[in-house]
């Protein structure tokens, strides 16, 4: 019996270019499998698996050496934050402030 492929993406931006990687998985194929099929970290050298989030359209998944894949899914590999985006929106809004007070 022949085994059954389905179609993802694997995508990842870094902060100079980004890469979108169409391929075809066994059923079952989980998160990171398919980032690893991708062969998507040795185009990037800056880019540690172990250390980056993983999602599926646009959603972190908690294990993914466990979730498996569906058909048309497009798992997303996040780059770590340099800052916490409440912290830049309360600066943003503390300058805002004082330049209405000024």
């Amino acid at each position: 019996m022949a085994e059954v492929m389905i179609s993802i993406e694997v995508v990842y931006a870094a902060v100079d270019r980004q890469e979108l990687i169409k391929l075809g998985v066994p059923k079952g194929t989980t998160v990171l499998g398919a980032v690893t099929a991708s062969g998507i970290a040795q185009r990037f050298s800056e880019l540690d698996l172990a250390q980056c989030p993983l999602g599926i359209f646009g959603r972190v998944v908690a294990d993914p050496q466990v979730r498996q894949l569906e058909e048309g899914d497009r798992v997303e590999i996040y780059r770590p934050l340099l800052a916490d985006p409440k912290e830049i929106r309360r600066m943003r809004a503390e300058k805002a402030a004082r330049a209405r007070k000024a």
